[in-house]
């Protein structure tokens, strides 16, 4: 029957009859679990916004009406609140193992999925400033005051994002309006995120293609990301159920007030390792340049010479220099946390200057190791002459070219 239903025949070709690779390791789990995550954001944030009022003099109020007075909107707010950093848990592992594995070959998949993290760091910036709490009207106000660092332009910008002189009834309105439509835009993109996916073919540890070793992506596959599924979904039900505050800011539950600035005004903490960033610069136009470069710069990753191996799995300097930069990212969301002082400001600094220096390391050291690899070889063989040395590095060199084709 999926086969002469042409919108049954589309989805099976998606997700039934898609031919995957079979070493496949739990590091390509986190597409199907982004979805999942994706979809629960939608539909829990749908249910609140039939009783979320986005006005000043209301919002802080309409939240705790949810809370309280709504049947189930305890769960429904703290499932979302607590599903965003699920999402972005995932997304950032999701990342990492693209980065790892050199997924960013795959130009346009990598590119489009960029251009969904950007989007995803839009929805939840605009979705904290709603509940109108005291880190949520102060969280707002520094970040729309960084569009005034741009020359010229910068203060008319900042005055049209918010409507008017300061973050007021015009902002939250404009934020909400945002926060709702832009998971659609999202949805859309989702889409062409896996259409081009599905056009290149997904990789695999190996870094091999190899389509005699491919299997049908059900039931292998759906079996293995529904595992995924349960053991996501439970862990958020653990949180809700035994810590629906975990990852909020108790300076959030007092109602805004522009007349009392925070002791320590920080984001949540998927936001805390460009927070640092921004921070560490004393520069206004400096600093919110480096915080946009610090997610921008993952569009430049294309750009890298290819090198003989897709991935670092084979490349032990590589993968030091992997872990380096993701312990180095938890040092920046932990600095973030802190206050702005001595010794955190300058462990900030340095953190700062080591995260943009991996994506200039990180390439040299493939090429480190192939010379390596290859001087070894060339050692190895001396005994055969120099034409056994120059046949076996073309051998190496068109093999793995014709593996890149």
């Amino acid at each position: 029957m999926r086969y002469r239903n042409r919108f049954l025949k589309v989805l099976s070709s998606v997700l039934y009859d898609l031919p995957a690779p079979v070493n496949l390791t739990i590091f390509w789990n986190f597409g199907s679990l982004l979805g999942v995550c994706l979809v629960m954001q939608i539909f829990t944030g749908l249910l609140m916004a039939v009783h979320y009022t986005p006005e000043v003099s209301q919002a802080f109020d309409s939240v705790v009406h949810i809370m309280r007075d709504v049947n189930g909107g305890w769960f429904l707010r703290s499932a979302h609140a607590n599903g965003a950093s699920f999402f972005f848990g995932c997304i950032y592992a999701h990342i990492g193992r693209g980065i790892f594995y050199h997924s960013f070959f795959m130009t346009h998949t990598w590119l489009v999925g960029c251009t969904l993290f950007v989007v995803l760091m839009a929805i939840a910036t605009t979705g904290y400033v709603l509940p109108w709490g005291q880190m949520s009207f102060w969280g707002a106000t520094v970040i729309t005051n960084l569009w005034s660092a741009i020359p010229y332009v910068g203060p008319s910008l900042v005055e049209w994002l918010w409507g008017g002189f300061c973050v007021g009834d015009a902002t939250l309105k404009r934020f909400f309006v945002f926060h709702f439509l832009a998971p659609f835009i999202l949805m859309v993109l989702v889409g062409v995120h896996i259409l081009f996916l599905h056009d290149t073919g997904s990789g695999n540890p190996l870094g091999i293609d190899s389509d005699a070793e491919a299997v049908p992506f059900h039931s292998y596959y759906v079996l293995k990301d529904l595992v995924g599924i349960v053991i996501m979904v439970g862990a958020l039900c653990i949180v809700v159920f035994c810590e629906p505050d975990l990852f909020s800011d108790p300076t959030n539950f007092t109602p805004a007030d522009p007349m009392k600035t925070p002791l320590h005004i920080q984001p949540e903490w998927y936001f805390l390792f460009a927070y640092t960033i921004l921070r560490s610069i004393p520069n206004k136009l400096g600093g919110a340049m480096a915080l946009a470069g610090s997610v921008l710069i993952l569009y430049i990753l294309p750009l890298y010479p290819k090198s003989l191996w897709r991935g670092s799995q084979y490349n032990p300097v590589a993968h030091f220099v992997f872990w380096a930069f993701v312990s180095n990212f938890i040092v920046l969301t932990y600095i973030g946390m802190c206050p702005v002082e001595p010794p955190f400001e300058f462990v900030g600094m340095v953190a700062s200057v080591l995260y943009f220096l991996f994506y200039i390391i990180y390439p040299l050291t493939w090429f480190f190791w192939e010379n390596m690899i290859f001087d070894s070889v060339y050692e190895s063989t001396d005994m055969y002459g120099d034409n056994y040395k120059e046949t076996n590095a073309a051998y190496f060199c068109s093999f793995y070219e014709d593996e890149y084709k």
